[in-house]
């Protein structure tokens, strides 16, 4: 049902049902008891979503599983690089089943952590899953609706027509079994890409710098960009009742920060982290002092909270 491989690092390989296939995973064997279950965005794997991040947590202590969901990644499932957020939200729920069962992690210890679609998921996660014990939702896509109307004002009516066009082609052939008509990720204002905005350029360089993963496919299913559309996780946020940190950037044009930040303050424990730059600027400028709320929210709901009395 599950395994785990040992690889000649810190980290190690694992791999947990999920569905019908397997989710493949980073798990980093930790000291402290307590585990952080983390993905990245949107079409984004392992590797450049979560790196940075899961180092600096393991680094403090934490164990750390790290995966690719279905159709991404290492990950089964067919077709390949198609968003589904209903299996992504049931990856979730097979991650942080599997994290409890990792030697030396104490379930009532586990935490989650995602960026832009992903932080998404993490509010809706959190709102079903309560007995999780925090939650981080970094620079999250709160509202699909409200980034895409965002989203039309940096693309031309041309370009915008031929996405959609894609988008329409892309879902019918789903239907038939055809197989998914890809689209980049970022592009230039004029082409067709799933996001245009001034700050998605800038998602390879800081992701990937030096072409450090060059497995990652920076592309996805053309009908996967019209049901990010409509998803509207921000929504969820008054039922998460664990502790929920949200991290926005002022100036993020791709998830925006209005929307993420009502969702930290329509949570019971929701704390709001505010820093300068755009929708990648935690991965970049912003890394340190993002990296040190993470860890102080961390350390504070998972380690010093669960040593209290009662």
């Amino acid at each position: 049902m599950k395994a785990v491989v040992q690889m000649p690092m810190e980290r190690k390989k694992a791999r947990f049902v999920s569905g019908d296939t397997e989710c493949a995973a980073w798990y980093y064997p930790g000291t402290n008891g307590a585990c952080v279950v983390m993905a990245g965005g949107m079409a984004v794997t392992k590797e450049p979503g979560t790196d940075l991040f899961a180092r600096r947590f393991h680094d403090a202590g934490f164990s750390v599983l790290a995966f690719d969901y279905r159709h991404f990644g290492e990950s089964g499932g067919m077709p390949r690089q198609v968003v589904r957020i209903r299996e992504q939200l049931a990856d979730w729920q097979a991650g942080i089943s599997f994290a409890r069962t990792l030697p030396g992690v104490d379930p009532a210890r586990v935490a989650i952590w995602g960026f832009s679609v992903s932080g998404g998921h993490v509010l809706c996660v959190a709102a079903r899953k309560l007995e999780l014990a925090a939650a981080i939702a970094q620079t999250p896509t709160a509202d699909g609706q409200a980034a895409t109307r965002n989203a039309l004002r940096h693309q031309e009516p041309l370009a915008l027509l031929r996405l959609m066009g894609r988008g329409l082609r892309d879902a019918l052939g789903g239907l038939v079994g055809r197989a998914p008509l890809l689209v980049p990720l970022a592009g230039a204002p004029g082409t067709v890409a799933v996001l245009t905005t001034p700050d998605a350029i800038h998602g390879d360089a800081a992701l990937d710098p030096d072409n450090r993963y060059p497995e990652w496919q920076q592309a996805v299913a053309a009908r996967s960009a019209l049901r990010v559309g409509l998803y509207r996780p921000g929504r969820f946020a008054s039922r998460v009742r664990c502790p929920l940190l949200v991290v926005v950037c002022d100036q993020d044009q791709s998830a925006l920060p209005g929307p993420a930040a009502r969702a930290a303050q329509r949570a019971p424990r929701g704390e709001l982290v505010r820093l300068p730059g755009g929708h990648y600027a935690p991965f970049a400028d912003a890394h340190e002092p993002a990296a040190d709320a993470e860890l102080s929210f961390l350390r504070e709901h998972l380690l010093e909270y669960a040593g209290r009395p009662g």
